[in-house]
């Protein structure tokens, strides 16, 4: 069995010196491989390493206010998905600050301010099975189009997007229907976040959203049997590239992940080479 493992982690926090806690986490991280994104609205952050040194990670950041008082209270509460790996996920160590830990495309997204409205829409694995076979909802896969191809919740909706900035769109487009046959929203993304975000401004438009809680990894941990209602795999942003239900590594390539109509789609082109060529540098990022 392998020795490695990966961790993902995001919250929606106010932060008000962005740039002390950047600095204070490319200390605590210079010996690891991974990539953290912080901004005014949090921290999204992955990073692998042996069971011995994300537990040291973990412990560090969420250290008290005497012992660390530009982290102390912003990891409080997070939750760590750790799944072992046979690929290291990663190839160096970035630490960025950003405007938002998750573009979403629209201002005035108060995530932070309002993370209790968020959470009351979490439907955890064994209800969100339940949930999507209801008439009266509509499954909407809140990741990019790539992904969905991959892999997908049965009957899921793909919006279309390139981009996650192109999700708005889609959603704007069908509100009104949505709303006028008395429909639930109920999305999905890979651990939550993209989510999260977006369900703060869906119900600020009249929507009644659900997402599933702690996103498609989160599905796969709790349910035993979670390929009765999943197909394919799911992509991951690292590597790995991609897991099946089990939270194993296959054999799927980044060649595999875009087809050759996304390469020569005009729309989806550029965006489709930079993300494969990316993934070819095994940049990690």
């Amino acid at each position: 069995m392998s020795d490695l493992f990966h961790i993902a982690f995001y919250k929606f926090v106010y932060i008000a010196k962005p740039e002390a806690v950047v600095e204070r986490l490319r200390e605590l991280t210079k010996d690891s491989l991974g990539s953290i994104l912080i901004a005014q609205e949090g921290i999204n952050g992955m990073l692998a390493g042996t069971a011995e040194q994300l537990d040291a990670y973990e412990a560090a950041v969420q250290a008290d206010v005497e012992h660390d008082p530009v982290l102390a209270g912003l990891f409080k509460g997070m939750v760590f998905k750790r799944t072992a790996c046979l690929t290291q996920p990663f190839k160096r160590m970035k630490v960025h600050l950003k405007r938002e830990i998750v573009p979403l495309g629209v201002e005035g997204v108060d995530a932070p301010g309002r993370i209790d409205e968020i959470h009351a829409n979490d439907v955890p694995p064994r209800e969100w099975r339940e949930l999507i076979k209801r008439p009266d909802v509509v499954l909407l896969d809140n990741r990019n189009s790539f992904e969905w191809r991959l892999g997908r919740f049965e009957g899921a909706i793909d919006p279309g997007v390139v981009n996650f900035r192109d999700f708005p769109e889609y959603v704007k487009a069908h509100a009104q229907e949505w709303k006028e046959q008395g429909k639930t929203v109920a999305m999905y993304c890979t651990g939550g976040i993209r989510c999260e975000k977006s369900s703060v401004w869906m119900q600020d438009m009249g929507l009644k959203v659900a997402q599933l809680e702690g996103g498609i990894l989160n599905y796969f941990k709790e349910m035993p049997d979670a390929e009765k209602d999943w197909q394919g795999e799911c992509f991951v942003f690292d590597n790995r590239v991609a897991l099946d239900t089990k939270l194993q590594e296959t054999e799927t390539s980044v060649d595999d992940v875009y087809s050759e109509q996304d390469l020569l789609d005009a729309a989806q082109a550029e965006d489709a080479r930079w993300r494969l060529n990316r993934a070819k540098r095994l940049d990690g990022e």
